[in-house]
């Protein structure tokens, strides 16, 4: 199994290990947290688009609060 690319927001801090990461995983998306890098999970592209759609039109910023 080849070693998965790792691609974290340009919104994390420079340097910091606090942020979401993504890599593409076959025909899914492997999600993981910098501070917890042994940890992953995986979801469907379907899935993931859905999730970023919903992450760009506000649906989550009550968790954030």
């Amino acid at each position: 199994m080849p070693e998965l690319v790792w691609t974290k927001s340009s919104f994390s801090e420079a340097g910091g290990n606090n942020c979401v990461e993504v890599a593409a995983d076959g025909d899914g998306i492997a999600i993981r947290e910098s501070t917890d890098p042994a940890r992953a999970l995986t979801a469907d592209r379907a899935a993931f688009r859905a999730l970023l759609r919903g992450v760009k039109d506000g649906a989550f910023d009550r968790l954030a609060e």
